[in-house]
């Protein structure tokens, strides 16, 4: 419930900035460098700061970044209300929260599985990202109308004394309860280690390619939608709903890969083809309406896939290493924003707001195709990558803390 209200009010901050920055510009290719900017950090320090979060108590690191996150929303808010936030201001500032982001990212979602046993571990990975697309259903949404009479500043106020709704139970939780990751050993290469682990095991690295290609473009809603709502639809407050709708979507998405019992690589390549799908459709609605409607599988298609590569991940990796794939999971996803984004802002603002949703969608069409493809072959060659030998594997080691095969991880969020 704190996570749920928390990322309510970074909806509305991160929904705020880009409208700030279209505002003051105009261009999709400012809010794209927007994007770059808060997004470049998770790129070249997320699989350091999940060496760090494998190294270190995990609840206290989450305390930490998670005081810092509030402390750069309450400064870029009151900057914004004293009239201060020009472009290169928004950004520092975004840089800055991409920082503080990177570390957070694998320390948050590393407790989170502390939370639970072991069995049950994809089960509340899945319900994590469900609450963290679900509240992007309210908080583009709040932001789209509180935007007008209150302006961005307050936006982002508003997020600052949000935090506290995650940082009180996070201070006062039963450690007794936690089912607390084992602490890795210091030095060695921590982060090296975890990509050879990767690299050896042929489903955990096809799945991880297909959806280090999919995150770089065919997420850039904070891009494409804001000037699809601009151009297409006639009205830029218009971005606020249709994130939100697609974010009902997500939540249907988290919550459908949540209830399964085993995530398997078909649901994983199955989320992709429905969000390519489904963007598509939106790229070329012929009404708002029909964009609302066809956002809803574009969002669950897009929550499902980032749900069932966490599954996957989290029970493919040793308990010591959770928080290093996390982080290059987030790296995969958000980390390669800065190249996205900005390339989807030239599309939006040289080709056509249609073809900059669209292209992503072509992309992930043909990477899932790619993906199963590559799965099939290696089937076929007995190498061991098919779901009923993964979740023998899993039941065999689930309470050991050691190879566990299913895990995965997303962004986002």
């Amino acid at each position: 419930m704190g996570l749920s209200i928390s990322q309510v009010g970074t909806w509305m901050q991160l929904t705020g900035m880009s409208l700030l920055v279209y505002r003051l510009t105009g261009k999709a290719a400012d809010v794209g460098i927007t994007l770059l900017c808060q997004f470049l950090p998770m790129l070249a320090l997320g699989a350091w700061a999940g060496a760090v979060a494998d190294r270190v108590r995990k609840q206290r690191m989450a305390l930490v970044t998670q005081s810092l996150q509030a402390v750069q929303a309450l400064t870029i808010g009151v900057l914004t209300l004293a009239g201060l936030a020009s472009l290169p201001v928004v950004y520092l500032m975004s840089f800055l929260l991409g920082v503080i982001a990177a570390l957070d990212n694998p320390a948050r979602r590393g407790f989170v599985i502390e939370l639970v046993a072991p069995e049950d571990i994809s089960n509340v990975v899945s319900l994590n990202t469900a609450v963290m697309t679900g509240s992007r259903i309210f908080g583009p949404a709040i932001a789209a109308l509180l935007i007008g009479p209150l302006g961005p500043g307050w936006l982002f106020i508003i997020n600052g004394f949000s935090f506290a709704a995650i940082l009180i139970p996070i201070a006062r939780i039963d450690q007794s309860t936690l089912n607390v990751s084992p602490v890795s050993a210091r030095g060695g290469t921590p982060v090296r280690d975890a990509l050879r682990y990767i690299s050896s095991a042929p489903r955990l690295l096809t799945i991880f390619v297909v959806f280090t290609v999919v995150g770089t473009f065919s997420f850039n809603y904070n891009v494409s939608l804001l000037k699809l709502a601009d151009q297409r639809f006639g009205s830029r407050t218009l971005f606020g709903l249709l994130l939100a709708s697609n974010s009902v979507g997500s939540l249907a998405g988290s919550l459908a890969t949540a209830a399964r019992q085993r995530v398997t690589t078909d649901w994983f390549f199955g989320a992709a083809v429905v969000m390519g799908l489904g963007g598509l459709g939106v790229a070329w609605s012929p009404s708002i309406w029909v964009a609302f409607a066809l956002s809803l599988p574009l969002g669950a298609g897009g929550a499902a896939f980032i749900a069932s590569l966490n599954a996957i991940t989290q029970h493919d990796s040793p308990a010591d290493m959770r928080g290093r794939l996390l982080a290059l999971g987030a790296v995969a996803f958000l980390g390669t924003t800065p190249i996205g984004a900005p390339i989807t802002g030239w599309v939006a603002d040289h080709v056509s707001a249609e073809w900059s949703l669209a292209y992503g969608s072509v992309v992930a069409l043909i990477a899932s195709a790619v993906g199963v493809a590559v799965m099939a072959r290696s089937q076929r060659t007995n190498v061991p990558a098919d779901e009923d030998e993964a979740a023998a594997v899993h039941v065999d080691h689930a309470d050991g803390g050691g190879l566990v095969v299913e895990g995965g991880t997303g962004g986002g969020g």
